[in-house]
This record gives structure tokens, sequence and C-alpha cells, in this order.
């Protein structure tokens, strides 16, 4: 196996690309990355990267086609990565997210790449009240992100061909990461716990979100490179999670505070309805994936997250400011010069050679 993952720098790669070697130890895994977060490390003894065999550094909307001759499948997992980005960026979440996915799909096709995994969302489900949504069900995405995920998967779906595709509708994602994200909701709340003994839930604690560990969406990942058609059709579009992990964001922020002793809760039960509720159905996935079901409780992902914020010794009460919520990522960047408002790299010292990992660089246009 030759396997390519296109956004291996953010919060969810480093988790895929350890689970792909040690699943694949003969395998050869190459990154590629626009690096925006790559200095954004949460005490990381070793850069993620280390189990790759090359580092490619490159816009993912300027990959050329010819790059993905000989690999046997490509996993997608560069995105304008939540709701905040998206209502910023609109016109880059469009072109990474949907058009840069399409493209690089199609390269990846004519390439005889045999297996395309896209990360997609169970965000397009919006506002989804009553039964738990499946595959069946309509969507009604609500969000520049969540609209660009259904619209790739909607292109997806007519590329012609032999390549199975597979997009992963991803539970809202959680957990440690070597880049860790702190704008998810239960990241959100451990980090709160800790740096000021407190959680404020802004919404009224109703909404529903279906959460997955990224542990367990690299398992999935690992799952989807290796799909055969008969399991599950050439394309496929699947709610990847668990149907015990569907919580309400309040029983989220209470299972926090007990695991935090001495945590206040506050939750505004006067706030309007949120934008977003929806439980989901991940059956098919059960029946499809059996040996690659979810592990991690939601008690496992808060004791994670807990046990690496301690060893960064974290204690930032304002985070919510901070490198690792995304967003403000960016807009550092951008207000220091170093990107445009169209997230290009502007400047040759751009990203500083102590921000970047010590991998192979390779010069596309070379």
């Amino acid at each position: 196996m030759k396997i390519l993952i296109v956004g291996n720098m953010g919060y969810v790669g480093p988790a895929v690309v350890r689970e792909l070697a040690l699943r694949h130890p003969s395998a050869t895994l190459h990154g590629y990355d626009t690096a925006y977060f790559a200095h954004c490390l949460t005490g990381a003894e070793l850069l993620p990267e280390r189990y790759l065999d090359q580092q490619f550094m490159g816009d993912v909307r300027d990959i050329p086609a010819n790059f993905f001759k000989g690999y046997t499948a490509v996993v997608q997992l560069a995105a304008i990565s939540n709701d905040p980005m998206g209502d910023r960026f609109a016109a880059v979440t469009d072109e990474v997210n949907q058009q840069a996915t399409v493209s690089i799909a199609k390269a990846a096709a004519q390439a005889g790449v045999e297996n395309f995994v896209f990360a997609s969302s169970c965000s397009i489900y919006g506002v989804a009240l009553g039964a738990p949504r499946s595959e069946l069900d309509p969507v009604a995405p609500v969000t520049a992100y969540a609209c660009s995920k259904i619209a790739a998967e909607e292109a997806l779906a007519s590329i012609a061909g032999d390549m199975v595709i597979t997009s992963l509708r991803f539970a809202t994602a959680c957990g440690m990461s070597e880049r860790l994200r702190l704008d998810l909701v239960l990241n959100d709340f451990v980090a709160g716990a800790l740096s000021q003994q407190h959680i404020s839930v802004l919404s009224d604690g109703s909404p529903w979100r279906p959460l997955i560990d990224v542990s367990d969406m690299a398992r999935a990942v690992d799952w989807a490179v290796q799909r055969k058609p008969e399991n599950g059709g050439r394309i496929l579009n699947i709610n990847t999670g668990s149907n015990a992990r569907n919580h309400q964001v309040r029983d989220l922020a209470t299972a926090v505070a007990k695991a935090v002793p001495g945590t206040t809760l506050s939750i505004n039960t006067q706030a309007p309805a949120d934008s977003r509720s929806y439980q989901v159905d991940f059956s098919l996935f059960a029946k499809l994936a059996p040996e690659h079901q979810p592990q991690m409780t939601l008690l496992d992902s808060i004791r994670g997250l807990i046990n690496g914020l301690k060893s960064m010794e974290f204690s930032d009460a304002q985070f919510r400011a901070s490198r690792y919520m995304r967003l403000h990522a960016l807009q550092a960047h951008i207000a220091a010069g170093r990107l445009s408002e169209s997230l290009r790299w502007q400047r040759c010292d751009a990203v500083t050679p102590s921000a970047l990992p010590v991998t192979t660089h390779v010069n596309l246009e070379a």
C-alpha cells in the first residue's frame, strides 16, 4: 500500500498517520499539507510526522494533477474545518472543502488510485428534530462548512471509473491530539474546567451532538482505505460514529464537571434555539465496519483530554483567544502578513523553520 494523507498536519491527521503506520507497517505513507497549523503542537515530545516516509508542503488547491500516480489510496482531511472559519472565509471554504476535494478525487481516479476517502461531517443534517438521522434521510446544512461538505459528496458521487469513494460523515470530533483544537464542544468544556474551574454552556444545553474521538476517526479511515466495492458499493456516504455517543450538550458539560472536581457549571436556559441539533444513526457503519468500531467512551475522551492538558501544564484561562482556536491561528497569520485574506502564503518566511516538522520538503514545481 502507498497512501497519501492530504491535510495531515491538523487536528485529526496525527491520529490517522499513527493508526495507518501501526496497522500497515510495510505501507508507504506520505503527507501533504499547507502548514497553517504546523506550529500548533500541543505537548508532543516527538513530531506526529515521524511516522511518514515523506512530507510534502503545498496548498491543497494547487496539487498537480499528475501528483497522484502510484498511490493506492488518498485520504482527504484538508478543510476549513468549522463554522466560525467557514463564516469568516466563505469563499475559501468552498475552494478547499468542495472544489479542491473534487479536483483531487478526479485526478486520483485518473491516476488509478484504488480508494479515495473524504472526511465529511454529520453537520450536514443541520437542525434535525426527532429520530436519529440515517443516510437515507434528507440533509439540511445551515452553515457554509456543512454546505461545502454535502456539495463535495454530491460531486464525488458523479466521478466515473473504478475508484472506491468513501465519504465518512464524522460525528463531532473530540479528544486529545498532538495538534489539539479547543474550538470543539467537549474539548472546550475540559479546557474551561481545568483553566477556570468553570464551564459555561452558551445554549440551553438541550441540543444533541454525536461525538467521536480522534483515535476512533483514525480507525474508520483505516477501514475506508481498504474498503471493497462489494462492502457498501463503489460510492458510499456513511455516518461514522457510534449510537452510544449521541449526547445532549448539558450532559457533556455535566460529565466534564464531574471528572474535574471543583468545577462549577452554568447553563444559559434563556438562550435561543441552537442552529444545530441532531442525533445520528450509525447502524450502517456498525454493519459494514464491525472490526473498526469506535472504542473510546465519553469518559475515555474526557480523561484523555484531562491527562493531555495537564501534561502540557495547561492553565490558560484565555484559551479562546489562543492558537488552539483554529480561527485565531489563521487570523494571527493574516495580522502578521503571512497569509492573505484568501489564505495564501504571502512571504517566504511565512512559516519559520522552528514551526515546520523536520521531514522532507519537496518543490512540486521542480
